[in-house]
């Protein structure tokens, strides 16, 4: 896999939470912050991180942002300085940049200055917990459109011992099995001939409807 490299500004929990991700999987992370004491923090699990302020047009010129593959702005409780950050990183031709929103009001300007994919970290959180709360068949939810989504869901008892051509999910509920999870094992676009045993988890895509219709039925 290419090494890649991307450029954080903001290093609160969101911001720092991002760059120990990308940097643990191998990629270079520039983070920047203005408060000194989160970049000195950021030393362990960035390949630089900077003091800076970034509604300046000539510091982020210099940083030549338009170079990274991808540019995150995780400046959540300082509505002003998300959005005029964004707006020169668009100027300065920031290809591919995501953006922590604090609230919708913060989402709609960021959207009308061109942020390329908005996040709403602690939204998007609530709603895949409230996915798991509603069903305890469901461990993890992504949602990937307004009607279609990702979902695990555990094989119960009614349908151990099955085959997946047995179970014919895709005719019965339009919905596709990604995955079977077993213990510590991943089959990738599992085979019709396998089988489920009690416990193991299914990857499943398709629409939100079909979704519930296929665990209210099946599981």
């Amino acid at each position: 896999m290419r090494r890649k490299q991307f450029l954080v500004i903001g290093l609160g929990r969101f911001g720092t939470s991002v760059s120990r991700e990308l940097y643990k999987h191998g990629h270079d992370v520039v983070a920047i912050d203005s408060d000194e004491e989160r970049v000195e923090d950021a030393d362990g699990f960035t390949s630089r991180a900077i003091i800076a302020d970034t509604t300046h047009e000539k510091t982020l010129r210099s940083l030549e942002p338009e170079s990274y593959d991808a540019v995150i702005v995780a400046i959540g409780d300082h509505i002003q300085e998300s959005i005029l950050t964004t707006l020169l990183l668009k100027e300065l031709g920031v290809q591919k940049l995501w953006v922590k929103a604090r609230n919708q009001q913060h989402h709609r300007v960021l959207e009308k200055i061109g942020a390329d994919r908005i996040i709403h970290p602690e939204l998007d959180m609530g709603i895949r917990i409230a996915h798991s709360l509603d069903s305890d068949k469901v461990i993890d939810y992504v949602e990937i459109s307004v009607d279609h989504s990702i979902v695990e869901l555990v094989a119960t008892k009614k349908i151990a011992g099955k085959t997946l051509a047995k179970l014919n999910i895709r005719k019965r509920y339009k919905c596709n099995v990604l995955g079977i999870k077993s213990g510590e094992n991943l089959t990738i676009t599992p085979m019709p001939d396998d089988m489920l045993t009690e416990g193991d988890v299914m990857i499943v895509l398709g629409g939100n409807r079909d979704l519930k219709k296929l665990e209210a039925e099946l599981l």
